[in-house]
């Protein structure tokens, strides 16, 4: 069991540009079950945890029903951002606080923080991330978000080609 940050970006280092828009990444072409795809890692997923953006984001973009059937937390502030009948729990406060919840939450499998940066570099700074997988797109944004915007320390433990990606996996050094 890890807890692992999973995420896309673009060449230098965004997860969503200025906009807020993922129209960068949703354009790619990728193997859904090739190299670091989203399926294979969702198997092994029992929990995951976001930040309140990237929940709105996914509400306004993939609006319906909630689309993750593992147990799912948004750290905010504002617990009224949650959809009436998403099964959706929120939390504020301190990652560190929340992690064994995911962990229990997870029954033996991985922990995914879906993002966005801010919410990551929480859990890294807390030292609670184990693993860091970033699939790179093959564009450059300018501006927007990070994808990890604090100093941090990893080991390349692999990489490979995935459609128009490069993908990186790394373990905390």
């Amino acid at each position: 069991m890890s807890t692992v940050y999973y995420t896309a970006s673009s060449l230098d280092g965004y997860i969503v540009d200025e906009n807020d828009s993922l129209d960068w990444l949703l354009s790619r072409d990728i193997d859904s079950e090739g190299p670091f795809a989203i399926d294979p890692f969702m198997a092994e997923v029992g929990s995951l945890v976001m930040g309140a953006d990237t929940y709105q984001w996914i509400v306004k973009n993939q609006p319906g029903d909630w689309m993750y059937p593992q147990p799912s937390w948004v750290v905010t502030h504002r617990p009224e951002v949650v959809v009436a009948g998403h099964p959706v729990q929120t939390f504020a406060g301190d990652v560190a606080e929340l992690h064994p919840t995911l962990v229990s939450a997870a029954d033996g499998k991985n922990v995914w923080v879906v993002g966005g940066g801010d919410i990551a570099a929480q859990f890294v700074a807390a030292g609670l991330i184990d693993e860091v997988i970033v699939s790179y797109a093959p564009c450059t944004l300018g501006a927007g978000s990070p994808v990890l915007p604090l100093r941090s320390e990893w080991t390349l433990v692999g990489s490979a080609v995935n459609g128009e990606f490069v993908c990186a996996h790394w373990r905390r050094a």
